[in-house]
C-alpha cells in the first residue's frame, strides 16, 4: 500500500481567504488552454488567427464551464437537493461540479462565440477538443489533493487511505487514473489525430468517444456517489450513464465527418 502524501488542499491562506488547489487549477488550466490555442491560432491554419480572438475564446470557455458544471451537478447528482433547497444552485462555495455539465457549458458557449465570430460551430469545436484535457488532468490533480471522488476500496498494492476518508479503507487512487487517461492520455490522442487536417466535426468525435470510454472504464474503480449508489443493471454508475451515450454520439459524429465533411478540412492543409 503507497501513502497518500500529505498536501494541504488550502494553497494560499490570507487570513480568513482561503485559496484551494482545486481552484487553482481551474485557473491553471485555463491558462494551460490559452497558451496552446495561441499557438495554433499563430499558424492561420485554424479558424482563430488573432490572439485578441483567443482572448475572448478562453473568457467564454470559463464562463461556460463555470455556469454548466454548476448546472450539471445539481441536476444530473442533488435534483432532490436542489427541490428542497432551491438556493443551494447559487452556494458554489459549498462545492460541486460535474464534467457533463461543464461540457454542456462549453458547448453552448462555443455556439454563442461561434455565431459571434462568424466561424462554423464544429470548426471552433475541433480547435478547441485537443486543448480541453489540459483542464482536465488538472482538476483530476486537484481531486487528488483535495481528498474527493476517491476510489473503490482494493487491495492492490498502490492503494493509499485517504485521511479524510471515515472509513479509512485502502482505496483505488481513481483520481489519478482519470487524470492520466482524461488529461494525459486524450490530450496525447487527440493532439495527434489534430495534427493532420481532418474532416470537420471529427475530432469533437473523436473527443467524445474517447473522454465517455475513459470515464466508463475508471467509474469501475471509483466509489459512486453516496446519494446515488449503483443504478442502471445494478452495476452502472451516474457517471457511466452519462458518458456512454457520448460514445455513440462521437462515432456517429465521426462516421457523419468522413462521409459527408470529407472536403472541409480542418486545420487547413499547409500551402504547397
Amino acid at each position: 500500500m503507497m501513502t497518500y502524501p500529505q498536501i494541504d488542499p488550502v494553497a494560499i491562506a490570507l487570513g480568513p481567504l482561503e485559496v484551494h488547489w482545486y481552484g487553482l487549477m481551474y485557473l491553471f488550466g485555463l491558462a494551460g488552454g490559452w497558451w496552446v490555442a495561441s499557438r495554433r491560432a499563430a499558424t492561420g491554419r485554424y479558424p482563430l488567427t488573432e490572439r485578441e480572438q483567443v482572448d475572448d475564446l478562453i473568457f467564454y470557455c470559463a464562463i461556460g464551464i463555470v455556469v454548466g458544471g454548476r448546472l450539471g451537478y445539481v441536476f444530473f447528482y442533488g435534483m432532490d437537493r436542489f427541490l428542497a433547497d432551491p438556493l443551494w444552485l447559487v452556494r458554489v462555495w459549498e462545492g460541486g461540479m460535474a464534467f457533463h455539465g461543464g461540457l454542456l457549458g462549453v458547448i453552448v458557449a462555443m455556439w454563442a462565440f461561434a455565431k459571434k465570430t462568424a466561424v462554423k460551430p464544429f470548426e471552433l469545436l475541433d480547435y478547441i477538443a485537443p486543448i480541453v484535457p489540459i483542464g482536465l488532468g488538472l482538476g483530476r490533480i486537484g481531486n487528488f489533493i483535495g481528498q474527493e471522488l476517491w476510489g473503490r476500496p482494493t487491495d492492490v498494492s498502490w492503494a493509499m487511505v485517504f485521511p479524510a476518508d471515515p472509513e479509512q479503507l485502502a482505496r483505488h487512487p481513481s483520481q489519478l487514473y482519470q487524470a492520466g487517461l482524461e488529461g494525459i492520455a486524450m490530450f496525447v490522442i487527440l493532439f495527434w489525430f489534430s495534427a493532420k487536417p481532418r474532416p470537420r466535426a471529427a475530432v469533437s468525435g473523436l473527443f467524445l468517444i474517447t473522454y465517455g470510454l475513459f470515464r466508463f472504464i475508471v467509474e469501475f474503480f471509483r466509489q459512486p456517489d453516496a446519494h446515488l449508489g449503483l443504478e442502471a443493471f445494478g452495476w452502472m454508475s451516474r457517471g457511466q450513464e452519462l458518458s456512454l451515450p457520448m460514445i455513440f454520439i462521437g462515432i456517429a459524429m465521426m462516421m457523419y465527418a468522413y462521409k459527408r465533411n470529407a472536403d472541409q478540412l480542418i486545420p487547413k492543409p499547409k500551402a504547397a
